[in-house]
C-alpha cells in the first residue's frame, strides 16, 4: 500500500546516489521534485527513459524542477549508467527497496513466463511545497516524456 497520495505530503525519505551525495527529500524543501522509477540500469526502456529526461532538462530546469531516477541497482552500477549517458541529474539506489514500497512501485511481474516482484515503471510530481501533484504508474517510455512535460506546464 502507498505511503504517498496525491495532494498530501510526501514523507521524508532518503537514500545514497551518485555524485556522492546522500539524497535527503527534506533537503530539497522549497524545490519542485521529478522522482522517477525504473527497473534496472542499462536495459533499453530505462536508458531511453532517462535519455528522454536527459534532453529535455533544461525544460525541467527553468520550472526549478529536480529529477532524480531510482532504481534497486547500486550506486556503482549508478555512476557508470549516469556517466555513460550523460545524465545531468543523480540517480537513487534503493537496494533494500525502502523508497520502492514507500512509494508502492514493487509489483508482481512476468518475463519469459516467469513471474517475479521488480519495480513498475513510475514517475512522481512533487511541488515545491513537499506534496504529490501527479502521479504515472505503469508507464509505457515512448509516450511518457510528452506527459511529463505536458503536467509540468499545468500541475505547478
Amino acid at each position: 500500500m502507498s505511503q504517498v497520495e496525491i495532494g498530501k505530503k510526501v514523507p521524508n525519505f532518503s537514500g545514497p546516489a551518485t555524485s556522492d551525495i546522500d539524497f535527503k527529500f527534506s533537503d530539497y524543501k522549497g524545490s519542485a521534485i521529478l522522482l522517477y522509477f525504473y527497473p534496472r540500469d542499462n536495459t533499453p526502456g530505462c536508458t531511453q527513459e532517462g535519455k528522454d529526461f536527459r534532453d529535455n532538462y533544461a525544460a525541467f530546469e527553468s520550472k526549478g524542477i529536480k529529477i532524480f531516477g531510482l532504481s534497486r541497482d547500486s550506486v556503482r552500477v549508478h555512476e557508470g549508467f549516469k556517466a555513460k549517458h550523460e545524465f545531468p541529474f543523480d540517480l537513487i539506489a534503493d537496494k533494500e527497496e525502502t523508497i520502492c514500497n514507500l512509494f508502492d512501485v514493487i509489483k508482481e511481474k512476468k518475463l519469459y513466463g516467469k513471474v517475479h516482484m521488480g519495480i513498475e515503471r513510475s514517475t512522481f510530481l512533487i511541488n515545491a511545497k513537499g506534496v504529490l501533484v501527479k502521479e504515472w504508474r505503469k508507464v509505457k517510455v515512448k509516450e511518457h516524456i510528452a506527459q511529463v512535460l505536458e503536467a509540468i506546464e499545468t500541475e505547478l
